[in-house]
């Protein structure tokens, strides 16, 4: 384990402990390394339907509304890919209105322009939930809070 070797070091434990018969230690729920080590490549968030509504804040990109499709914004029969910067989030009846044409050929318009995600988005993806002690230490999406009409 890499914080007894002491290459990192426990800012979070989780409530448990591990025994052995020389050492105690409690178990690591956030841990930092001591020094960094460079990663030779950096991956990017693996595109799947569950991390492009996490990414969109599960909202529709073309009305706000509680999304539940995934849309090509420049359809696959048009030439469109399947990448983080033509996918978005939308609800059935926009996705049903858009069907294979541009959203500007039918009068819609984007909220927010696709990309990538910030890395930490596969964790949100990975778990469903990211454990409070964990936030500080992450770039998430934050939830939109509905303001009062």
């Amino acid at each position: 384990m890499l914080a007894l070797g002491g290459k990192a070091e426990v800012l979070h434990s989780n409530g448990h402990v591990f025994r052995s018969e020389h050492v105690t230690m409690a178990a690591p729920s956030v841990v930092r390394l001591t020094y960094f080590v460079t990663v030779p490549f950096r991956a990017r968030a693996s595109l799947s339907r569950k991390a492009v509504m996490v990414r969109d804040n599960f909202e529709c990109q073309y009305c706000g509304r509680r999304a539940d499709n995934v849309d090509h914004v420049i359809p696959k029969s048009r030439g469109g890919t399947h990448t983080w910067e033509n996918v978005v989030a939308a609800c059935r009846p926009c996705n049903s209105r858009k069907e294979n044409r541009s959203f500007q050929d039918v009068g819609m318009r984007l909220r927010h322009p696709p990309k990538a995600p910030h890395e930490s988005v596969w964790i949100v993806v990975a778990v469903d939930r990211v454990a409070p002690e964990w936030e500080q230490y992450l770039t998430l999406p934050r939830p939109k809070v509905a303001q009062p009409v």
